[in-house]
């Protein structure tokens, strides 16, 4: 897999990623001092009070005494503010922050915070539907961030972007290249694989959710697909 680390892509719309930067700062924020133990040690209250069971959800199955935050509806969205552990964490919010803020660009401070929200429901709600009796607690941002790049490759498939590969070899390349193996690499996964370590249903329907919202929350006269980007080689 891979990492990215930096895009040549700056803003045209707005001066900074205001929601952005407070969606990785909340999220941040909820596991320092819920879930690191660094601060209260509520780290399994915060995950199942926050986070969305499917059997919970859809087959009436009564979430255990005393770990209930909010309503179980509501968890579609709260568990992508919860994760497992710091490395989540960090991965999640990586992408976030190379992505998102040319996403919120591209839409508006307002409409990306509906935008981020629509996107982790969508993810929590195909989940939920594929594993509806699943007692497996789904949590992290996977599902939105997954939805940011789905909107960001509709958006930007041509900007150069810096990775790393396998954690230590740094490449630029095209962003449609990466993105696009990242988008198959869920999709492939999530047919394939039977094991619910990892939530690859919520990447997909994240990602469904983000293709398609962007198309119609994008600001009017912002392209698709860098359209309005000089050929390279031209002038």
């Amino acid at each position: 897999m891979f990492v990215p680390i930096y895009d040549h892509n700056p803003l045209e719309h707005i001066p900074r990623p205001f929601v952005n930067w407070s969606i990785i700062a909340v999220t941040c924020l909820v596991y320092f001092v819920f879930q690191s133990d660094l601060v209260v040690e509520a780290y399994y209250a915060a995950a199942f009070g926050l986070g969305l069971t499917p059997a919970y959800l859809f087959d009436g199955l009564p979430a255990p005494e005393g770990v209930t935050l909010v309503p179980e509806g509501a968890t579609l969205i709260t568990y992508a503010l919860v994760h497992g552990d710091v490395w989540h964490l960090l991965g999640n919010m990586l992408f976030l922050w190379v992505f998102g803020d040319n996403v919120e660009d591209a839409v508006g401070h307002g409409r990306y915070l509906l935008f981020y929200m629509a996107t982790a429901a969508a993810g929590g709600l195909l989940h939920a539907l594929m594993l509806p009796g699943s007692d497996t607690l789904l949590i992290g941002a996977s599902g939105a961030v997954a939805g940011v790049v789905g909107a960001y490759l509709m958006l930007h498939p041509r900007t150069k972007l810096w990775i790393l590969v396998l954690g230590r070899i740094p490449l630029r390349l095209t962003a449609r290249w990466p993105l696009v193996f990242w988008v198959l690499l869920q999709i492939v996964s999530a047919v394939t694989t039977v094991d619910e370590a990892v939530a690859w249903w919520a990447h997909v329907g994240g990602l469904a959710a983000g293709i398609g919202l962007i198309v119609v929350m994008r600001r009017p006269g912002v392209p698709l697909f860098d359209r309005n980007m000089p050929i390279e080689g031209t002038t």
